[in-house]
């Protein structure tokens, strides 16, 4: 996270310095030039150089057009906050309700602490968003292997089409095992927001136990990282549905996903991206959500640009926030 910080700062600021946002630099870069920026070292029994290459150049010829396209009609995100656990029947119904009106057709859903309770949560939100519409579950790296199969088979009716990290995030093989038992369910497993590194990645693509990369714009080393990873999941046909809801997360990702999209993997099936409508208003350029899509970020750089006053009340251990708190020792 440390490296991502600073590598995703120095892609910021050239961004900024060619007044571009960051998926259109990458988008506007030579095949050569962007795969220069990748470290092919421990991937290449699974994609080398010149097979990244090739991905690129294919894509040439379709970029202004999926540019034109995605910038029309947005990058498709999905609901992350409509059903919290310990959320009220009430509760849920309503942001079911507010996240139709606002143009949702992909919602997530907690699971993990009670299997009935679960039922009960996952029978009222198809309740009402219907099964025309896509639904996720996560369960937050809650179960043991064993556990988390036989707990999502009773879950299959509401006809989920992930299960978001099932048990531990660097238990690559249980993941594969989770897999194996569930995708003739029609159930895919979703992972990727706490792998360290894109060794992780191949492991977890070249295994079979990742259906959805939940790649992270800042746990992985950066965004030239992250180019590495998105080409390898393109390669084993898995599609990149970026990890976000953090502070700054929603800023960030749409780069990637656009550019996933524009240069890389072409298709939109299975793509979306997370959104949770909470802490954007410490950004000078937040993210924007409409009919349910991400607005293609336009702005000069990287992330959002968080604001000097956000910055200066909480900073730690300095910053205003923290310097008032009584219960940390100064």
């Amino acid at each position: 996270m440390a490296s991502s910080a600073i590598i995703n700062g120095v892609w910021d600021l050239w961004a900024k310095m060619e007044r571009k946002p960051l998926w259109r630099l990458l988008a506007d870069m030579s095949p050569e030039k962007l795969v220069s920026t990748i470290d092919f070292r421990y991937l290449s029994d699974v994609i080398t150089k010149e097979e990244a290459l090739e991905v690129l150049k294919k894509n040439r010829p379709y970029i202004k057009a999926r540019i034109d396209e995605v910038i029309e009609n947005g990058y498709p995100a999905y609901t992350t906050t409509v059903g919290w656990l310990g959320y009220s029947d009430q509760t849920v119904r309503e942001n079911c309700r507010k996240a139709l009106l606002d143009g949702y057709t992909r919602f997530k859903a907690k699971v993990g602490l009670n299997v009935e309770e679960d039922k009960k949560r996952l029978a009222l939100i198809r309740s009402e968003i219907g099964y025309d519409k896509l639904l996720m579950v996560d369960a937050n790296q809650k179960w043991d292997v064993d556990e988390a199969i036989d707990w999502m088979k009773q879950l299959t009716e509401y006809k989920p089409l992930w299960i978001e990290e099932p048990t531990s995030p660097d238990d690559i093989l249980g993941h594969a095992r989770i897999a194996k038992a569930l995708n003739p369910l029609g159930i895919g497993v979703a992972t990727g927001e706490q792998c360290h590194n894109r060794v992780m990645f191949k492991q977890f693509l070249s295994s079979g136990g990742m259906q959805f990369c939940q790649l992270d714009a800042t746990r992985q080393g950066g965004v030239n990282e992250n180019i590495a990873i998105m080409l390898m999941a393109n390669k084993f046909k898995v599609p990149v549905c970026p990890h976000a809801g953090g502070v700054g997360l929603c800023e960030y990702v749409p780069h990637l996903a656009v550019f996933d999209y524009v240069c890389i993997s072409g298709s939109l099936k299975n793509k979306m991206t997370e959104f949770c409508d909470h802490l954007h208003e410490h950004f000078k350029y937040p993210a924007i959500i409409v009919k349910g899509n991400y607005v293609v970020p336009q702005n000069p750089g990287y992330c959002g640009q968080m604001l000097p006053e956000s910055m200066a009340e909480y900073e730690f251990p300095n910053g205003s926030y923290w310097v008032s708190r009584k219960d940390i020792p100064k």
